[in-house]
């Protein structure tokens, strides 16, 4: 992986502020629905693509 080079007058350096307790839960809670979600499309598309392969003969 290669340095970037920070373009004229563009600035890298984040100074974020912490987060709260409610903030910091908020952010967990809507990781753990996006990956039950992309869980069950992957699911989903697994019984999908396994139903089509039995019904070949």
């Amino acid at each position: 992986m290669g340095h970037i080079k920070e373009p004229d007058g563009v600035d890298f350096i984040i100074n974020g502020k912490p987060l709260t307790d409610k903030e910091r839960k908020a952010i967990s809670e809507f990781i753990k629905a996006d990956k039950a979600k992309i869980a069950r499309q992957k699911l989903s598309k697994s019984k999908t693509t396994n139903s089509k392969k039995l019904v070949t003969a």
